[in-house]
């Protein structure tokens, strides 16, 4: 059972992602990479989170996972607050795009998610990861499968 079921099994993803959020629970990935849910609205929703040491690889940067981790949350989220209770999704595709790399240095970066369409089968998010100063450290495009459970 997923975290969003546990916390509001039959609600809508809207209502789910709400109630997530007011919970404070987080599932792994965001215990792992340490970052949070910060908002959500129907079709966007927005995770946060202060890259560092946790998140390196090898050559002195912040790995491009994290980012497209981020990505693919907002974008996933956005399609989610967009669903009935009897629905699900998952995601097909992400192509992201690196625009300035991420360092310990660079602070917080937010990870805002929209939704472009959705329809019955799929739906087309977009996302852009920001810093606190405006500055776009990435972007990306994602193609999500809408499901029923």
């Amino acid at each position: 059972m997923s975290l969003a079921d546990e916390i509001a099994r039959g609600l809508t993803g809207f209502e789910q992602l709400k109630a997530l959020k007011a919970s404070g629970q987080r599932p792994g990935i965001a215990i792992s990479l340490d970052f949070d849910l910060v908002e959500v609205d129907e079709g966007f929703a927005v995770f946060a989170g202060i890259p560092g040491d946790h998140a390196y690889n090898p050559i002195g940067m912040v790995h491009g996972g994290y980012a497209a981790t981020l990505l693919d949350s907002c974008c996933g989220c956005a399609v989610h607050s967009k669903l009935a209770a009897d629905q699900a999704y998952t995601t097909l595709e992400l192509k992201v795009a690196y625009h300035k790399a991420l360092t310990r240095d660079s602070g917080r970066v937010r990870a805002e998610g929209r939704v472009v369409t959705i329809g019955r089968r799929a739906a087309f998010a977009e996302g852009r990861l920001l810093g606190d100063d405006g500055k776009l450290y990435a972007s990306a495009t994602s193609t999500l499968l809408v499901i029923q459970r």
